[in-house]
């Protein structure tokens, strides 16, 4: 499938403030195609504009979104295929959530997509639950969780239909999910209801202020304009928490890297430009090999209400 046409996208529109800060001040980072990649002045929060809205938005996060024609682009080349890699990532993230949650407790995944991080933390002896938007990898969780832990929709109407109390998690994590989000500010409220006193709140995002962004430019594996609508740094995502209530207790990226197979490698490669594309053309023969990589360019905060 290939990207919208926001150019003609009736459900698409301009974005003239920051949401961070609500400030029309900026700077233009650079353009792709029809859209425009901004740098707030007053806060260095980094947004696209245009963005899709609507049905258009979460029209993105269809089956083809899992398996993408032109994952430099949109979505992932073969999420599926990749499942023994993303468990193998959250076997090695489960010492960063031991450390803060050290007992057996109840977990809420938002935005869990096929479970992965739910399936290892049920493993510890945790009491998990997801909540996952996109129907289309929905049905994997459910299918290895049961119906009755993962719930495909919305965060507010899952906490209807479940009949969730306020107070009622231990830990709630948003892995790689914020930066999708059109109204972070409405979500994290949301989650901030169902954290329990001296529970945490988990969250994955990019770092546009890293070193290897940087170093990328527009090539930064991360600029995919149509699912990332934000680009936080660390001072950004504490201030989003702070205004939204939330106390930040560590930001880093100690465990933000992730298990890759070479063909990964390959793909990534190419959205560098032709050269290294060619070159890494032959780690795709090697596929089946993984290694683990950190280019520092993730973020994960731990925070708690205030």
């Amino acid at each position: 499938m290939t990207a919208p046409d926001v150019t003609r996208n009736s459900e698409s529109e301009d974005i003239t403030v920051c949401q961070v800060c609500g400030s029309a001040e900026r700077t233009l980072k650079f353009e792709d195609g029809p859209y425009r990649v901004y740098t707030c002045s007053a806060c260095t929060f980094v947004y696209v504009t245009p963005r899709l809205t609507g049905q258009a938005l979460l029209d993105v996060y269809n089956e083809t979104y899992w398996k993408s024609d032109n994952p430099k682009v949109r979505g992932y080349a073969d999420y599926a295929s990749e499942s023994a890699l993303y468990l193998k990532t959250y076997k090695k993230r489960m010492k960063l959530v031991s450390k803060w949650l050290p007992k057996k407790g109840r977990i809420l995944d938002v935005g869990c997509a096929a479970g992965y991080f739910l399936r290892i933390a049920q493993q510890h002896g945790h009491d998990v639950h997801g909540v996952e938007l996109s129907e289309a990898i929905a049905q994997e969780a459910i299918q290895s969780l049961g119906k009755d832990r993962i719930y495909n929709g919305l965060l507010d109407d899952a906490v209807t239909a479940r009949g969730w109390q306020d107070h009622s998690f231990d830990l709630i994590t948003i892995w790689d999910v914020i930066e999708h989000v059109p109204e972070p500010q409405s979500l994290l409220a949301s989650i901030k209801k169902l954290i329990k006193p001296g529970g945490k709140l988990l969250l994955e995002t990019q770092n546009v202020n890293s070193r290897l962004a940087n170093r990328l430019g527009k090539r930064w594996h991360h600029y995919k304009h149509d699912e990332h609508l934000y680009h936080f740094n660390p001072d950004t995502i504490s201030r989003l928490l702070t205004d939204c209530g939330y106390e930040v207790l560590t930001c880093g990226s100690s465990y933000a890297g992730k298990y890759v197979s070479f063909g990964f490698l390959a793909e990534r490669a190419g959205r560098l430009g032709t050269i290294p594309g060619l070159l890494a053309k032959p780690l795709a023969l090697l596929k089946p090999c993984n290694l683990y990589v950190n280019p520092h360019d993730e973020i994960i905060v731990i925070a708690e209400p205030s």
